[in-house]
């Protein structure tokens, strides 16, 4: 009876050590590993460009402040364009057809480009938030100032994420196509 304890529990040590090689064989690199250290340096090499408006300011902050670990120490390799566009809708309807409850979508267009070659990677991103319309004009404009400013979190935090995958990742960027002029 003890030895076939014993054997069992080689037998997962085993397939624990067997596990272990295949995860470090297959490259799957986790993106707040230990090396997140050199995630953070990449991140600081790019330059966030100015987006319009004043809910661009507000993004281009939260971006700032989940990019930049080291302002102005270190050269930039590389640039962020943001586009901004907001809409809103109303999706409850009271009885006297005044809206109750709306949704604000906001959807952000970013470029990040290589300035060393020109090789480029873009992507759309669409955060969706609710509010309540209320009968105080000033709650409700407090409402959807906060339903903007999650939205614009959600928007940083995912363009951060695939800003980091995009610069763990050199094969996304698309170089533009060279031209050739025949000279007759």
């Amino acid at each position: 009876m003890p030895n076939a304890i014993i054997n069992r529990h080689l037998v997962s040590m085993f397939v624990v050590a067997l596990v272990s090689l295949f995860q470090v064989g297959c490259g799957f690199q986790p993106l707040y590993s230990q090396a997140g250290a050199a995630n953070s340096q990449a991140l600081s090499s790019v330059a966030i460009l100015p987006i319009s408006d004043r809910r661009g300011q507000i993004l281009r902050k939260f971006l700032l402040e989940r990019m930049s670990t080291n302002l102005g120490t270190q050269s930039t390799k590389f640039t962020l364009r943001v586009e901004l566009s907001e809409s809103k809708s109303n999706i409850n309807i009271g009885r006297d057809e005044s809206a109750t409850r709306a949704n604000l979508f906001i959807t952000a267009k970013f470029a990040l480009t290589r300035r060393a070659g020109g090789g480029k990677y873009s992507g759309q991103i669409l955060s969706t938030n609710s509010y309540n319309v209320l009968d105080s004009d000033f709650a409700t404009l407090s409402a959807e100032n906060d339903a903007r400013n999650r939205a614009l979190k959600s928007l940083a935090e995912e363009i951060r994420l695939r800003v980091a995958t995009a610069l763990n990742n050199p094969s996304v960027f698309t170089v533009p196509a060279v031209v050739e002029r025949r000279v007759q």
